[in-house]
């Protein structure tokens, strides 16, 4: 599983121009779901989302995570994430997992997420979204576990 995080400002996804997640302040996450995911993977990623420390604390350090700045989280499912982009110009997708593992890997890792924090919001998994953001810093990580 691969996540792409991004401290936000503000964040929003649109679907046929209906806004069907927004969050302030917090984090952005495109999740990708690789062929081997399961619940160990899962688990293991929510803990590290709402724990990685990449809010800035009283001395201006990366020290605080999304919970102690009562941040957003907003989830979107992104299979691009998966893509094997070594060779050639164009990403092979083969090494992604199906559509039918990445939605259930996606809503085991949204309600998993939402069991242990409120402020979550989510894209729809196989639409056309369209995603805005500021990135605040800009400050990027990929996660992969």
């Amino acid at each position: 599983m691969k996540a792409l995080i991004q401290r936000v400002t503000q964040a929003q996804v649109t679907v046929d121009t209906v806004v069907i997640g927004a969050i302030d302040q917090g984090l952005l996450v495109l999740v990708g779901v690789d062929p081997g995911d399961a619940a160990p993977n899962i688990e293991k990623m929510a803990h590290r989302l709402l724990n990685y420390r990449v809010f800035a604390d009283a001395d201006g350090r990366m020290n605080l995570n999304v919970r102690q700045v009562m941040g957003g989280v907003l989830l979107v499912p992104q299979f691009t994430l998966s893509a094997d982009t070594r060779k050639g110009l164009r990403p092979s997708f083969t090494s992604a997992a199906s559509p039918e593992q990445g939605l259930s890997v996606f809503t085991a890792l949204v309600d998993t997420i939402k069991q242990q924090y409120e402020g979550v919001e989510t894209g729809q998994f196989g639409a056309d979204m369209q995603v805005s953001l500021t990135n605040d810093g800009p400050v990027t990580f990929l996660l992969e576990n």
